[in-house]
């Protein structure tokens, strides 16, 4: 045994929590896609938040939690209309914690089966790692290799950070919309050491959904879909929500070969929304009862509604 065993422990939990992926997954991906495709930014003509809190293999020691802040907005820049946005990402990892922040600029193009949206982030990625190194007591047998003797493994607690650069397209009208983007396009080196070093890997993403008006005009149907690479593995999430009146829904999403996932949420008040799922893990860590939970609030104020109000004076009502 030539590792140490909480290194060990560190790598298994960083495979396992995106199947060889650095991004984070979201299963409310449908809600927050301004973290995969900076092309979405204003592209709902609104001002638009999000925090959103992810809790995976909820009791397993180390497993990742991820926490989401996330602002965009429809603006005229430039003398053209574009969306300007933000995000702040916190990603915690076992011994590891990696902290995002990225501004995004979209322009948007009108086009006969839509609005374009040519996106760009750039931004500052951060990488902390503070690993409770472990040698075993062999009665001084020398067995285990020391923490110190490996210039491979960084010691005590190490951070770096790098300049990180995304880009992308979403398309969208009032009845569908497709995007397709690259985070880390840069691939920036993270460097702790002479010999102790990683890099971001470019992650490609493809997304996609419509909505599918039902009989009764009170329902729609909203099927949608997310696929994501970072050309070492894959994966994709399947997703259908029924939305009743514009302010319930709940629904169902597959994610190829690891779990299947209950959504639900509502609009609480105009513009306010709250969300929830429950993702139960149909991959082998789900053998041992370990399942995902994931919440979020939003709040958007229409700005197409806002310009087109009218101003009532209480002289004259």
């Amino acid at each position: 045994m030539k590792k140490l065993i909480s290194f060990l422990y560190l790598l298994i939990i960083v495979k396992l929590a995106a199947m060889g992926q650095q991004d984070p997954q979201f299963t409310n991906f449908m809600q927050y896609k301004l973290g995969a495709n900076p092309g979405y930014a204003g592209a709902e003509d609104a001002i638009s938040g999000i925090i959103l809190n992810r809790f995976q293999w909820e009791g397993f020691p180390g497993a990742p939690k991820t926490l989401v802040f996330a602002v965009d907005a429809a603006v005229d820049a430039f003398g053209t209309p574009g969306g300007l946005g933000l995000n702040i990402i916190n990603d915690q990892l076992g011994y590891s914690e990696n902290m995002t922040i990225n501004a995004n600029y979209a322009y948007k193009a009108e086009l006969g089966i839509g609005t374009l949206g040519i996106g760009v982030s750039l931004g500052l990625f951060s990488k902390n790692i503070n690993g409770q190194w472990k040698v075993p007591d062999d009665d001084g047998f020398n067995l285990y290799t020391q923490p110190e003797s490996d210039p491979g493994i960084p010691q005590g607690e190490v951070s770096q950070m790098a300049f990180d650069i995304g880009g992308g397209l979403y398309l969208t009208s009032t009845k569908y919309f497709l995007g397709a983007s690259v985070t880390h396009i840069n691939q920036a080196d993270i460097e702790y050491s002479d010999q102790a070093s990683t890099y971001l890997s470019r992650h490609y993403y493809i997304m996609g959904g419509y909505n599918i008006k039902l009989t009764n005009p009170l329902f729609e149907l909203r099927p949608s879909f997310l696929f994501k690479t970072d050309l070492a593995g894959w994966q994709t999430d399947f997703n259908a929500n029924l939305v009743y009146d514009e302010r319930f829904w709940g629904g169902l999403t597959y994610r190829v070969n690891d779990a299947v996932a209950l959504l639900m949420g509502l609009e609480m008040v105009n513009g306010l929304q709250v969300g929830y799922s429950f993702d139960l893990v149909t991959s082998a860590i789900g053998n041992y009862n370990f399942a995902s939970h994931e919440i979020f609030v939003s709040y958007s104020i229409d700005l197409e509604r806002s310009r087109n109000k009218k101003y009532k004076s209480v002289r004259f009502l």
